[in-house]
């Protein structure tokens, strides 16, 4: 049986080598198949190899994942603090005097992927509501590549804003409190739908069912719990596509 290909990215999941090996003993198990973690740094070729059927499965990010509903099924989101939502945050640097957007008008500003809802998309619309353009209301822009990278570039002053995921900025805040001192939450986004795991249009129903039946048990099992823990996570829910909604009007939005 070939392995089943699920593809992650460096916007949530950096330098976790320990817990990845974890995640793939326990999937492995519970599928009875072998299962090949393929990691790259951005969104852009995961979600090209969703479409080629070269990935299987990945952890992706809510805004792709309206942009290709047709083609990607959903499997299971996760459930953080109770739910399964997350927030962007707006973040300056901890000295900062900015009070809002407004204030970062004409300054540097850091955002985490072109394919990220909460490290993109979300700000993108925001300035969009006003008539404005990325390119042209900021003096500088640039992408970090992940949101770890994003929190790093304000702290540094490298940009003197920034977008980013508020599940990871609180996760980092946890484990990276030192980098997060050095930032401050200027605005929190309303609930987004938590970034989702998805079935690529290839694979077949078993296969995909299999999949979820692992995730969603994954807080039964000791070794499924232990890579919950360390990601900070309740469990996995089957989840709905309506919860993608507001994502999906904003991308509609800014088209």
């Amino acid at each position: 049986m070939p392995a089943l290909r699920f593809g992650i990215t460096a916007v949530f999941l950096y330098d976790r080598l320990r817990m990845l090996s974890r995640w793939r003993s326990y999937l492995e198990e519970a599928t009875g198949a072998r299962v090949e973690f393929i990691q790259r740094g951005v969104y852009s070729p995961i979600i090209d190899g969703l479409r080629a059927g070269q990935i299987d499965f990945a952890w992706i990010c809510g805004y792709p994942y309206v942009l290709h509903a047709r083609e990607f099924r959903l499997i299971a989101v996760p459930v953080w603090r109770g739910q399964p939502l997350y927030q962007s945050f707006l973040i300056v640097g901890a000295g900062s005097n900015a009070t809002g957007l407004a204030d970062l008008q004409g300054r540097s500003f850091a955002f985490s992927d072109p394919l990220s809802n909460s490290g993109y998309l979300y700000i993108r619309y925001l300035l969009a509501q006003q008539k404005w353009r990325v390119e042209d209301y900021f003096r500088r822009s640039f992408f970090a590549h992940s949101h770890p990278n994003v929190v790093e570039a304000v702290a540094e002053g490298l940009a003197e804003g920034g977008a980013v995921d508020g599940y990871v900025w609180e996760v980092l805040a946890d484990v990276r409190p030192a980098l997060t001192a050095r930032t401050r939450v200027l605005q929190r986004s309303p609930d987004f739908g938590f970034p989702p795991i998805v079935a690529a249009a290839h694979v077949d129903a078993a296969t995909r069912e299999r999949m979820q039946r692992a995730l969603l048990a994954m807080h039964t099992a000791a070794e499924g719990r232990a890579v919950l823990d360390e990601l900070r996570l309740d469990r996995l829910d089957a989840g709905t596509p309506r919860l993608f909604d507001s994502i999906q009007r904003m991308a509609a939005a800014v088209g």
